[in-house]
């Protein structure tokens, strides 16, 4: 196959700038982890590094549900789905910033560099991650990819070990991004490796100036970006965890774009002339995992328990003010390969103390909550969302202690499995259903920390592999199908909602997108005088 080369789409955001300054504040809920987006799994840092510092070799465009070029401008893929070859563009500038001043523009040695610190344990890069790579882990690149070698300046192959039907689509993920090699040359000979991460070099429409941790994050428009310089000077995440806080910059001016808003939120902004919402049905499905490595919580009747506890009506009418919808199992329901026709697990209290009784607890037993001090998309009101859930549980006998815990500590304890009942929610990437499966229930994902039911089964890790071996949509469909019967019938999550994800802007911005994938691109931004 041959994909010719497109013009790179750039989704066109909005901000309300004021007319004497061409700064673009968005209010978001929490800080990232860090900016080195291949050491993360959050979205919230995605945001703040890969949306805005990098380009991937594709893109995904939402609105055509297709791959787009990026910094690959064509690309081939052998017959056999073994090979696949990238054009680079000519001429992409990494940024330049007092710390760092490229020598040449984007090459493919570039691209190798990226690629072989995640994936080759001799590369001198591979350690500093002490953490290792999530993603590339869970996606079980290792084994995968057999070789990412140089064609010429502005060529590179990339050699699989097996076909991959989701290989392409993986590669428009964050965690795909292409680091500047001849900075991470200058940082090593420095030894001083870590500033990868707090000092970031990309191709992206913006460039990293500095960093407050939970106050802002600051950057400067690219004036060398290769899909043109953004239309603002400057972008600010103003860092606000308080929703109810995020609201009030926003009818003040002080900030031009509110992340994440609260149901309530959106009906307040609709009353108000200066204000205005963005909307789209998102690629995402809210969740609680349950630790099936945790005893009792081993017991598939104890999952299955927890699951027939919980009022999920009433939990969806009061966190989300039925704003979302409920959830049956980890793909939303306009995915190819939906299992519509999968029971789910009604309320049903008195079912739920049965299996209890079972299971040899009648007289129930104690466990945990955890869950965020802020709300997001996928859990707009994190203190309410468990004490609900909570209250359910006490009702058949099980006695839950609610432990709110700051976002960048929730997600590296719960990565070591640490947890009982998770709040957590995921976002897929890239359109391809396995986005779900790989990443949260394969074997390989375990190992990363993806996992975070903490789940291992043969047959189900045999299911998500065969998926991926064939290009069939059918054949494919009919595998994941099965894949997620086991997932129910081992009630591995407790499925909350599928939400609709909003964007409260000022009047005055124009053309803003909020994307289903939960991914920002501040690149076009548009401002009524």
């Amino acid at each position: 196959m041959r994909f010719a080369a497109l013009p790179l789409l750039i989704a066109p955001l909005l901000c309300p700038l004021l007319a004497q300054a061409a700064t673009l504040s968005v209010c978001t809920e929490a800080s990232p982890d860090g900016f080195d987006v291949v050491q993360y799994n959050s979205l919230t840092t995605t945001n703040a590094s890969a949306d805005v510092l990098m380009n991937r070799l594709v893109e995904f465009d939402a609105d055509s549900g297709k791959l787009v070029p990026s910094l690959a401008s064509s690309w081939e893929v052998s017959a056999d789905g073994l090979s696949y070859r990238f054009t680079l563009r000519p001429d992409v500038q990494f940024h330049r910033t007092d710390y760092f001043k490229p020598s040449r523009p984007l090459e493919a040695d570039d691209v190798l560099f990226s690629f072989q610190r995640m994936l080759d344990p001799a590369q001198p890069w591979h350690k500093v991650a002490a953490s290792g790579y999530p993603h590339a882990q869970s996606m079980q690149w290792p084994e995968l990819i057999k070789a990412v070698e140089k064609v010429d300046t502005h060529g590179v192959r990339i050699t699989l070990n097996r076909p991959d039907a989701t290989f392409l689509a993986t590669l428009s993920m964050g965690f795909a991004s292409i680091y500047p090699a001849e900075y991470a040359d200058q940082l090593l000979k420095a030894g001083t490796p870590e500033k990868f991460n707090s000092q970031p070099i990309g191709t992206g429409p913006f460039v990293f100036r500095r960093f407050q941790k939970d106050a802002a994050v600051r950057y400067v428009a690219n004036p060398d970006y290769f899909a043109g310089k953004p239309k603002v000077d400057a972008l600010v995440y103003a860092i606000t965890p308080d929703a109810n806080v995020r609201l009030q910059k926003l009818r003040r001016g002080e900030c031009h774009i509110a992340l994440s808003p609260k149901p309530l939120d959106v009906e307040a902004a609709a009353k108000d002339a200066n204000l205005a919402s963005v909307k789209t049905a998102a690629f995402m499905t809210a969740f609680v995992a349950i630790n099936s490595q945790h005893p009792p919580l081993d017991k598939p009747a104890v999952r299955q328990a927890i699951n027939l506890a919980f009022d999920k009506a009433s939990y969806l009418k009061a966190v989300f003010d039925n704003s979302a919808e409920a959830a049956n199992g980890p793909y939303p329901p306009n995915t190819w390969s939906y299992a519509s026709e999968l029971p789910g697990y009604a309320h049903d209290p008195q079912k739920a103390r049965a299996l209890l009784a079972e299971a040899g607890l009648a007289d129930g037993f104690q466990t945990t909550i955890w869950t965020r001090p802020s709300g997001s998309v996928l859990n707009p009101n994190p203190s309410l969302g468990a004490q609900l859930l909570q209250a359910d549980l006490a009702g058949v006998g099980i006695k839950a202690e609610i432990r709110v815990i700051e976002w960048g500590e929730l997600i590296r304890r719960a990565k070591a499995g640490e947890h009982d009942l998770l709040f957590m929610g995921w976002a897929g990437d890239n359109g391809d259903p396995d986005n779900f499966l790989t990443p949260q229930f394969s074997c390989a994902s375990l190992e990363s920390g993806l996992n975070f039911a903490r789940y291992c089964d043969p047959r189900l890790d045999e299911l998500i592999a065969d998926g991926k071996a064939v290009s069939d949509q059918a054949q494919r469909s009919t595998l994941y199908k099965e894949a997620q019967a086991i997932i129910q019938q081992q009630a591995l999550w407790l499925p909350l909602a599928h939400p609709t994800a909003y964007a409260l802007t000022r009047k005055q911005v124009e053309g803003y997108q909020v994307s289903p994938f939960g991914r920002q691109d501040f690149s076009a931004v548009g401002v009524a005088p």
